[in-house]
């Protein structure tokens, strides 16, 4: 019989690429990573990984594996969630990752909800960006959160997770409203004020500047978007702004729409779908397309 906590392991070894990467995520040793993966491979009666010095790829015989993990991991979550649902009342915790805007305007209300009609289930909100939300899943420290992509830079979760669509919005170019900037090319000589490296806006910012043929020179970064349309209306440079954070915009600024948009989803590890607290806050955030 295989032993499902080694398949988790193997099937993150997949996902993450190296054994340090997988300790770091699970909070193990890569010793005792190793060995939990040979004990696997004496399971499975096959090899599993080829090692070269310190570096390890699956073999044809690990990918497939890894191919029926997730269907096994799947049916686990399936198997949680009928035994949730067969229980009296929400109880336990619901780990929720979202990012600061959306906590704003859009989980606070919902959460407000789901504390009055399920007193007994424990809320717990991680502020986070969508980039790192995935991962946050797959390795069980979320329940649900929010992930995003842009057109310019898709959303690749991979394997393991399922989400359903909440928001699809406008990206705008903030301006000062006495700039003269009407397009997006015509910022190109602006200071930008961009979000922190490894985040998702700053990765769509780039790619966008990128089409119009130029790179944004950095003159602040910050990753609040209250902070950023307050520099923008200061005249400290130019800004990409989605459409939900432009609910507090404070005068002096101009937005102007791009041809780009962003969407925004409830993700969940594959088989939750149906657990009762999980249901219950896809219900409280009704799509909004």
């Amino acid at each position: 019989m295989l032993d499902v906590r080694r398949l988790r392991l193997l099937r993150d070894l997949s996902r993450l690429g190296t054994i340090a990467a997988v300790a770091t995520a699970h909070t193990y040793t890569p010793s005792a990573v190793s060995q939990q993966l040979s004990a696997l491979e004496r399971e499975a009666g096959l090899p599993l990984l080829e090692r070269t010095g310190r570096r390890v790829a699956l073999t044809a015989a690990g990918r497939l594996l890894v191919q029926h993990a997730e269907t096994v991991l799947a049916a686990l979550e399936h198997t949680d969630a009928a035994l949730a649902a067969a229980r009296t009342g929400l109880t336990g915790e619901l780990r929720i990752g979202a990012f600061p805007s959306a906590i704003r305007t859009l989980l606070t209300p919902a959460l407000i909800t789901l504390g009055e009609q399920h007193t007994a289930l424990d809320l717990q909100l991680t502020e986070l960006d969508p980039a790192d939300v995935p991962a946050a899943l797959l390795e069980r420290r979320l329940d649900v959160g929010l992930t995003q992509d842009y057109d310019v830079v898709p959303l690749e979760t991979g394997p393991g997770l399922s989400s359903v669509p909440l928001l699809d919005e406008t990206v705008h170019l903030a301006v000062a409203a006495g700039s003269g900037i009407g397009t997006l090319r015509e910022a190109a000589r602006s200071g930008w004020i961009l979000a922190g490296p490894g985040t998702l806006c700053h990765t769509a910012t780039l790619k966008l500047c990128d089409t119009a043929g130029f790179t944004p020179r950095a003159r602040h970064r910050v990753d609040d978007f209250g902070t950023v349309l307050a520099l923008v209306a200061a005249g400290q440079g130019v800004a990409l702004v989605p459409q939900l954070a432009t609910d507090r915009m404070p005068p002096g600024v101009r937005l102007l729409p791009l041809p780009t948009r962003r969407r925004t989803r409830i993700a969940y590890r594959t088989g939750t779908a149906a657990h009762p607290a999980v249901a219950a806050f896809i219900a409280a955030l009704p799509p909004l397309i």
